[in-house]
């Protein structure tokens, strides 16, 4: 009963914005499970939900994944709209922002975690991107170019 409890709830949270746990104890009880608040607190532990704003300003429950996907999506959107040029040289990318911008940059670039990423270092409006290994240099930079459009 459980991991269908916990499945309904998924579900509820992926199609509604919910924000308290009253709301979920409600829908959950309209489906025909049996809740009291205190089960659903477990159950929000256990599926470690959490809280986050959704574009009106309000908070809603949503999983860790969705909301560092929709955390992603955002860096994403600031790099490309930041960065003016991408060049290479050995097994560093040079990155060139608009003045001001490198480190929004730099933290959308550290948040994708590409395992062929060493490391990053942001001035006001360069960014140097060190590749582990100089062969994945222009694979990583095709990444960076897509990530623009």
């Amino acid at each position: 009963m459980k991991s269908k409890r916990h499945s309904a709830i998924l579900k509820l949270i992926a199609s509604e914005n919910i924000e308290t746990q009253e709301d979920l104890a409600s829908l959950l009880s309209e489906q025909g499970y049996k809740v009291t608040q205190a089960t659903v607190s477990r159950d929000i532990k256990e599926l470690r939900l959490i809280k986050v704003q959704t574009g009106e300003g309000r908070y809603k429950y949503a999983t860790v994944e969705r909301a560092e996907s929709d955390l992603q999506d955002r860096f994403i959107s600031m790099f490309s709209s930041c960065v003016i040029s991408i060049s290479s040289s050995g097994n560093l990318i040079v990155i060139k922002t608009m003045p001001g911008s490198a480190s929004v940059a730099a933290e959308a670039i550290d948040s994708m975690r590409w395992n062929e990423i060493a490391g990053s270092i942001a001035g006001d409006n360069t960014i140097f991107v060190a590749i582990k290994d100089g062969r994945s240099v222009a694979d990583v930079a095709r990444k960076f170019q897509k990530m623009m459009q």
